[in-house]
C-alpha cells in the first residue's frame, strides 16, 4: 500500500528524523551557500531546507508528492517528471542530492540515470547519496530491510558505488551507519 504524502512526510520523513540522519550528515561535510541542488527524488520535500530557495529544485515522478511539497514549501520550487528525462540544462548544479531514492530503480534505468547526472553537473559537480545498503556483516538488518522495504532494489556498497566509477566518477564513502538500529545506511559522494 502506497501511503498518502502527509502520512509519509509525518512517519517516514518526520522533521526529527531527517535532521538527525540526512540532514546532520550531510552539513557536517558540505556548505551548500550559493550552490545549486537538485534534489533527485525530492518526494515530499523533507531536505530543501538545506538549501536557500532560490539554490534549489526538487525533482520526482510522484506527482501528488510534488504537489505536497509544494503546499509546505512554497517557497521552493519543486516539479514532477515523466520518462525518466530530467529536463535541465548542462552543466546547471554544483550538487546532486540522492538520498532513499537508488534503491527503487531498477539497474539499467539507474546507468542511464547517472549519465544524466554527469550531464548535468557542473565540472567538479558532487553527487551525495544516502542510501538503505546490505552490509556483509548484517544479517539482521539485511533481512529486515529486504522484507520491510518498498524498494526492491537495495544493493551492497560496491554494487552502489560502480554506478558512478563506470561513469568516471571518483566516489568516496563518508559513513555507515544505522539508522532507527534496523536500517543499515550507505553516506557516499560522487564527484566528477
Amino acid at each position: 500500500m502506497q501511503l498518502s504524502p502527509r502520512i509519509y512526510h509525518s512517519l517516514i520523513r518526520p522533521k526529527w528524523i531527517t535532521k538527525i540522519y540526512i540532514q546532520n550528515n550531510i552539513q557536517q561535510h558540505f556548505d551548500f551557500t550559493n550552490q545549486t541542488v537538485l534534489d533527485f527524488g525530492a518526494g515530499t520535500g523533507a531536505n530543501c531546507t538545506l538549501c536557500s530557495p532560490n539554490h534549489y529544485f526538487g525533482i520526482d515522478p510522484d506527482i501528488h508528492r510534488i504537489d505536497f511539497a509544494k503546499r509546505m514549501y512554497p517557497e521552493y520550487q519543486f516539479e514532477s517528471f515523466t520518462d525518466d528525462k530530467i529536463s535541465v540544462e548542462e552543466n546547471s548544479f554544483d550538487f546532486i542530492l540522492i538520498v532513499a531514492v537508488l534503491h527503487h530503480i531498477p539497474p539499467e534505468t539507474i546507468q542511464y540515470y547517472v549519465k544524466e547526472f554527469k550531464r548535468i553537473l557542473k565540472p567538479g559537480g558532487r553527487i551525495i547519496a544516502i542510501e538503505p545498503c546490505f552490509f556483509e556483516k548484517s544479517p539482521i538488518s539485511n533481512w529486515f530491510m529486504k522484507y520491510n522495504d518498498k524498494g526492491d532494489y537495495i544493493r551492497n556498497e560496491e554494487d552502489y558505488l560502480n554506478y558512478f566509477t563506470k561513469e568516471a566518477f571518483r566516489c568516496n564513502v563518508l559513513r555507515r551507519f544505522k539508522k532507527c538500529l534496523l536500517y543499515n545506511e550507505l553516506y557516499f559522494t560522487a564527484v566528477l
